[in-house]
């Protein structure tokens, strides 16, 4: 899969930036061309580890027009998101110590605000992968997608309320419903591939889901499209949205144009442009 990204920003002034752009580290085995970060003009660049084990770029952007992009290509199975119905979930005082800080409430999943609702909705669920299932099929059937609704502020008990969002919206809700029920769930951001889906595709965007911990291992599910897809890349995982951000700007800025890809690699020999969103 060729899967890549272009920022263009509009900055008036010097302005220090964080990228977290890079595939995933998980993935790294799979890299056939690395994604290396690449900006014009061209500055120094800084890496390091975030606290979630993300690989981050700092740099600062000089004033006028400043692009970042990356361009790689991943070896993907074709096969979609794995299933395990029978998946159990463990007691809280039974999950290994690093899953905990994913029952807590967070910036976007405002669990002491859902967690009357959380059970009431799904107490009677059946514990394990059903529930969480369950979780997903609500939040599916609740919200609308609706991107010109999309808003940068906006909590998992506000979607509930407004019962629209983007996908960042139906995985936070998702998310702050899994944790009212105990069941530890993480926020990841990446690439979703339209290989296998009904044409004609969207225009190219990162996509948001989760991955829940079940039966010992953690699973991913997608409540936005509530379906097993293929073709999907982690770039960062998280509490919420707000531990990975694409892109954290420290200063004024407009961002210009915007184009994602994640399509086959072996289906475009000549790499032709990809379809701007300006």
């Amino acid at each position: 899969m060729r899967i890549g990204c272009r920022l263009k920003y509009r900055l008036t002034q010097p302005t220090p930036l964080i990228a977290m752009l890079n595939v995933h580290y998980s993935r790294f085995g799979d890299l056939e061309r690395a994604d290396y970060l690449v900006t014009s003009p061209s500055v120094p660049l800084e890496s390091y580890r975030d606290g979630f084990g993300n690989w981050c770029t700092r740099m600062v952007a000089p004033a006028g027009d400043f692009t970042v992009s990356t361009d790689g290509i991943f070896r993907d199975s074709g096969l979609p998101d794995l299933v395990a119905p029978d998946a159990t979930q463990q007691a809280v005082q039974d999950l290994p110590f690093e899953t905990l800080v994913y029952l807590l409430g967070s910036r976007y999943c405002d669990t002491d605000l859902l967690s009357e609702e959380a059970w009431r909705l799904f107490e009677s669920a059946p514990p394990g992968w059903s529930r969480v299932q369950a979780i997903c099929d609500f939040v599916h059937d609740a919200v609308s997608f609706d991107y010109m609704k999309a808003d940068a502020t906006r909590t998992a008990s506000q979607t509930l309320a407004g019962r629209h969002g983007v996908c960042r919206d139906f995985t936070h809700l998702a998310i702050a419903f899994c944790r009212c029920m105990n069941i530890p769930a993480r926020y990841c951001t990446g690439y979703l591939s339209d290989i296998g889906e009904p044409e004609p595709y969207p225009p190219g965007d990162f996509a948001a889901w989760m991955e829940v911990y079940l039966g010992g291992r953690w699973w991913v599910f997608d409540p936005r499209n509530n379906t097993r897809r293929k073709g999907r890349i982690l770039i960062g995982r998280g509490r919420d949205a707000a531990d990975v951000p694409l892109t954290q700007t420290f200063g004024p800025n407009a961002l210009t144009q915007f184009e994602v890809w994640t399509r086959d690699a072996r289906h475009d020999p000549a790499e032709a442009p990809p379809v701007s969103r300006d």
